[in-house]
């Protein structure tokens, strides 16, 4: 017996609905208010509600469509590790190195995560989203955002 399902379209539904349910129970401890007086819990709870609104009509989708034409390809574990290892890497770092090089470091990272990306691709992203981040918080909004952290300063750098 075949699959009568996009098997795409379902597993993207589920990871909406996936994101949204997490993304909503750690909105939940925050207060909430009314749509008068939004407390910080409003705005992310009515997030993660259309998240899984949304994951649930692409199941609903993936249901209806048939089956892919196309099978789904290898996993791209380079592109999924240099991403998730970006994200983590900034939130770890952001503190201690500071923005310009946790920023550098993520972006370059990321950039890197394409195999049509190379070296030097990768390195002219991350400079350019770094000066570009630099301009828009620092300068244009004025952002009290510390540009070195304490980490570089205790290396004497």
């Amino acid at each position: 017996m075949t699959a009568r399902y996009s098997l795409k379209n379902l597993l993207a539904g589920l990871i909406f609905v996936g994101f949204g349910l997490a993304f909503g129970y750690a909105a939940s401890n925050y207060p909430i208010g009314t749509a008068l007086r939004m407390g910080p819990g409003y705005f992310p709870i009515i997030l993660a509600v259309i998240m899984v609104v949304l994951g649930a009509i692409i199941v609903v989708q993936s249901f209806r469509e048939g089956t892919d034409e196309i099978a789904l390809g290898a996993i791209p574990w380079r592109g999924l590790v240099l991403l998730i290892g970006a994200l983590v890497f900034f939130g770890f770092t952001v503190r201690g190195l500071g923005l310009l090089p946790s920023l550098f470091v993520t972006v370059f990272l990321a950039g890197f995560a394409s195999r049509s990306n190379g070296l030097v691709g990768a390195l002219v992203l991350a400079a350019g989203l770094t000066a570009l981040c630099m301009v828009i918080f620092v300068w244009a909004l004025g952002l009290p955002l510390p540009l070195f952290g304490p980490w570089l300063a205790a290396l004497g750098l």
